[in-house]
C-alpha cells in the first residue's frame, strides 16, 4: 500500500510539472494551434490524474493552474469538461467500490450465518456491518413479541450502552426495551412490509402523533418512552427495513445518524439486504431452537421408553416368579409375599366375603373405603385406589368373583405397577381355580376317607391314618367336625364350595343325609361352625344351619364327633335355631346331655369356674353365697340371714360374682346353668368325700 501511494504521488507530481512546463516555456502564441496544443496537454494531465486516482482537489488545482497560465477559450472549456467527466468517472468508481464492499459484506454475512453462532452473535455481526458499510452512527434490531409489541434485541453504536448507563437518565434504546405496536418507522414497516426512511425523524410530520394514513406513511401510534429514547440518543436520519419470514414481518433493522441527511436508494437496498440476512438468522435460530427442543423431547421420549421397557421387564420377571410359585405348588402366602416384594408393598389376599386368606397385616385399614373400592374394582375389572397408597385389585375368573387383593404401597403406583398388580390378581385367581380343580378331582377319594372315618363300626384305624397322610391330613392333630345343612335351594353349589374350603384348610369333606360334613384342623368347634356359616350363607343366599363338635386327636374320635354334631343339629332344630351356628359346648347343660363323654367338669368350669378359682385363690365364700342366694329365692337379705352376715356383705359378694361371670349372669338362661353347675359341684364334693371314707389309702377331704 505504501508503494502504491508513492507511485500515485509521483504520477500526480509529474502531471502537474508537465502542465507547468507547457505553459511556462515562454510566451504562448495566441493562435488556434497553440490553444489546441495547450488544451491537449491539459487533457493529458487530467487523464494522468484520473489514472493515478488523484483526489478531487488535485483536479481543481489543475484548473486553477491552467487559468493562471492563460489557458482560455476552447482549450479551457475542454479542460473544464474533462475535469467534470473525470469527476463523474471518479464518482462511478467510488460507487462501484461501495457496491463491491457492500456485496462483499453481504457475502461475508451470509457465510457467517452458516456458522453455529447463536442469534445474539449473528444479529450483532449484522448491525456492526450495517453501521460500518453505511457510515451510520447507530444500528439496532427490533423483534416482534408474542402480543404484537416489539422489543429491542441488539444495538450497535448506542450512546446509552451499558458502559454509560449511569450518565443517562430516562428510557434507553437498549436490549429488552419495548416499543408499542405501530410506533414510528417500525410501525410503518410492519404495516407496509417495505423499507422506510426519514431525513429528520423528530421533525417529520408523517410520524407525528397527529399524522394519518392520508398525510403520511401510516397512522402512527405514539410511545412516549420510545420517543424519549430516540431523543436521548440524538437520532435524526433513520432508515428501517423489514425482517420478513414469508409474508410476515418478524422484526425491523434500523440504521440511524445523529445528523440530518438524506438516504440513497443504494443505502436502502443494502440495509434491506442486511435485513433479509437478519431474518434468515432469526429463522435459523428459531429452527435451531425447535430442533434442539425436538431433540430434547426425543431424548426424553427415549429415556421414558427405556424406563418403561425396564419397568415392563421388571413386571415380566415378577410375573414369571409369581407364576412359577403357582405352578410349583406354592400357597397363597408365598404368592402374596412375592407380589409384595415386587411392588414394594404389603399384600393381603381376601375371599369374596372379605375374609383374609393370606398375606401381611395392613394397619389402619379403612374398611369402608376398601369395600367401596372393591365394588368399583370388580365393576371395572381392574385395580383401583381406595385411599392414599391403598389399592384394591379384583380376583375374578370370567364372571365369578373369587375375592380381591388389598395392598398398601410404600409409594404411589406407576402404570407398570398397576399392570403387575393386575397380573398378580390373575395369578391368585389361577391358584384358587387350581385348588378348586384339585379338590374336585380328589373329592371322591377324600369323601371316601371321611365316610370311612365316621362309619359304624369304624374301619381299620392304621389303614385310615395312612390314607389320610397320603392326602396331607394328619389325624394326630386336633380336629373338629362340622355339619352344615342348607335350608333350601340347590345343594350342588354348597358341595363345590365345601370341597374347595376343605382343601384350602387341609381338611376333609363328604355329604351324608343332606348335610355337608367337614373335618377341619382346630380346637374351637364353635369358631369353626361360625366361620362355615359366615362364608356359606352369603354364597348360597339363604340360611344354613351349622353344628360342630370336638376336638378329637385320633381317628377313633371322628365318629363320636359326628354323632354329637348330629344330635346338636337336631337339638337346634327342635329349639327353633334353624339357620344358626353352634357347637355342643354352646348349648350349655343341653350340650352336656347330648355329649357322649358327659364332660361334667368342663360344664362346671364353663359355668362357675371363675367363682371357684376366686374362692380357691383368696379363701373367700362366693360359692356358698351363690347357693344361699338361690336357696332364698334371690333375696340378698334372706341369704345374709342364712350365712349370718350383714346384707351389705352379701351385696358386695354378688357384685364381685357379677364381675367374674359377666353382667348377664342373672338372666334366665345363664342362671339355670349356674344353678345346675352349683348342684353338680356340690354332688362331686359329696361323692369325693364318700370315696375318701371308704378308701383308707385316700387322704381325708378337708
Amino acid at each position: 500500500m505504501a508503494t502504491l501511494r508513492l507511485a500515485l504521488a509521483v504520477g500526480m507530481h509529474w502531471a502537474l510539472r508537465r502542465f507547468h512546463a507547457v505553459f511556462q516555456t515562454g510566451t504562448m502564441p495566441a493562435s488556434h494551434g497553440a490553444d489546441a496544443a495547450g488544451g491537449a496537454d491539459a487533457l493529458l494531465a487530467v487523464l494522468e490524474l484520473l489514472a493515478g486516482q488523484a483526489p478531487s482537489a488535485h483536479f481543481e488545482t489543475l484548473l486553477d493552474e491552467a487559468r493562471l497560465a492563460g489557458l482560455s477559450g476552447e482549450g479551457l472549456e475542454q479542460l473544464e469538461r474533462a475535469v467534470k467527466l473525470a469527476g463523474e468517472v471518479r464518482t462511478g468508481r467510488e460507487d462501484d467500490a461501495r457496491r463491491e464492499a457492500g456485496l462483499t459484506a453481504l457475502t461475508d454475512t451470509a457465510r457467517d450465518l452458516t456458522f453455529s453462532y447463536d442469534l445474539d452473535s449473528l444479529l450483532r455481526v449484522i448491525t456492526r456491518r450495517a453501521r460500518r458499510l453505511l457510515g451510520l452512527d447507530m444500528a439496532f434490531v427490533t423483534l416482534r413479541g408474542p402480543h404484537g409489541s416489539c422489543y429491542v434485541h441488539t444495538t450497535e453504536g448506542a450512546r446509552t450502552g451499558p458502559e454509560s448507563a449511569g450518565r443517562t437518565a430516562g428510557p434507553r434504546l437498549a436490549p429488552g426495551f419495548r416499543i408499542s405496536e405501530g410506533y414510528g418507522l417500525g410501525g410503518a414497516v410492519q404495516l407496509h412490509g417495505e423499507p422506510v426512511w426519514t431525513a429528520d425523524y423528530l421533525a417529520d410530520e408523517r410520524f407525528a402523533p397527529s399524522g394519518s394514513l392520508d398525510a403520511g406513511v401510516h397512522a402512527p401510534a405514539f410511545d412516549e418512552d420510545a420517543e424519549a429514547a430516540v431523543r436521548g440518543e440524538g437520532l435524526h436520519a433513520i432508515m428501517a427495513a423489514p425482517l420478513r419470514s414469508g409474508d410476515a414481518v418478524i422484526g425491523v433493522l434500523y440504521g440511524a445518524d445523529r445528523r440530518v441527511r438524506d438516504h440513497t436508494s443504494e443505502e436502502l437496498g443494502l440495509l434491506a439486504a442486511l435485513a433479509d440476512l437478519a431474518a434468515l438468522a432469526v429463522e435459523k435460530a428459531g429452527l435451531l431452537d425447535r430442533t434442539r427442543a425436538e431433540v430434547s423431547e426425543l431424548e426424553r421420549d427415549s429415556s421414558r421408553v427405556r424406563t418403561s421397557l425396564t419397568r415392563m421387564r421388571h413386571v415380566s420377571e415378577a410375573h414369571s416368579r409369581i407364576m412359577n410359585l403357582v405352578l410349583a405348588g406354592g400357597d397363597l402366602g408365598n404368592v402374596a409375599k412375592a407380589a409384595g416384594d415386587a411392588l414394594d408393598a404389603t399384600v393381603l389376599i381376601r375371599d369374596q366375603g372379605g375374609r383374609a386368606l393370606a398375606g401381611g397385616d395392613i394397619p389402619g385399614l379403612d374398611e369402608e373405603a376398601v369395600a367401596k373400592a372393591s365394588l368399583d374394582a370388580h365393576a371395572r375389572r381392574r385395580p383401583v385406589p381406595a385411599d392414599g397408597n391403598t389399592w384394591v385389585a379384583p380376583v375374578i375368573a370370567g364372571s365369578e368373583d373369587l375375592g380381591g387383593l388389598v395392598i398398601r404401597a410404600a409409594s404411589g403406583l406407576t402404570g407398570e405397577d398397576e399392570r403387575l398388580l393386575e397380573l398378580a390378581a390373575q395369578s391368585v385367581a389361577f391358584l384358587l381355580l387350581m385348588r378348586r380343580s384339585t379338590a374336585v378331582a380328589e373329592g371322591p377319594v377324600r369323601d371316601e376317607l371321611l365316610d370311612d372315618l365316621i362309619a359304624d363300626p369304624p374301619h381299620a384305624p392304621q389303614q385310615i391314618a395312612q390314607r389320610a397322610r397320603r392326602l396331607g391330613v394328619d389325624l394326630r392333630r386336633p380336629h373338629v367336625l362340622v355339619l352344615a345343612r342348607p335350608e333350601g335351594g340347590e345343594q350342588g353349589r354348597a358341595v363345590v364350595w365345601a370341597s374347595s374350603y376343605a382343601y384350602r384348610l387341609s381338611g376333609l369333606k363328604t355329604v351324608q343325609g343332606g348335610c355337608i360334613v367337614l373335618l377341619l384342623p382346630g380346637i374351637d368347634a364353635s369358631a369353626a361352625a361360625k366361620a362355615v356359616a359366615a362364608e356359606l350363607s352369603p354364597l348360597l343366599g339363604h340360611p344354613v344351619s351349622v353344628a360342630a363338635a370336638g376336638p378329637a386327636t385320633s381317628p377313633d374320635g371322628v365318629g363320636r364327633m359326628h354323632l354329637e354334631a348330629g344330635r346338636c343339629l337336631d337339638a337346634m332344630s327342635a329349639l327353633g335355631g334353624t339357620g344358626s351356628a353352634a357347637s355342643v359346648n354352646d348349648l350349655g347343660f343341653l350340650g352336656l346331655l347330648l355329649s357322649d363323654d358327659h364332660d361334667v367338669e368342663g360344664f362346671v368350669e364353663g359355668a362357675i369356674g371363675p367363682v371357684l378359682d376366686y374362692d380357691a385363690e383368696r379363701f373367700t365364700d362366693l360359692t356358698r353365697t351363690l347357693e344361699a342366694y338361690f336357696a332364698s329365692g334371690g333375696s340378698p337379705t334372706n341369704a345374709a340371714e342364712a350365712l349370718h352376715v350383714h346384707p351389705n356383705t352379701v351385696s358386695r359378694r354378688l357384685e364381685r360374682i357379677g364381675e367374674l361371670l359377666g353382667p348377664e349372669w342373672q338372666k334366665p338362661g345363664q342362671v339355670l346353668e349356674v344353678q345346675l353347675a352349683l348342684r353338680l359341684q356340690r354332688t362331686r364334693e359329696v361323692l369325693a368325700r364318700g370315696r375318701a371314707t371308704t378308701d383308707p389309702t385316700r387322704p381325708a377331704a378337708p
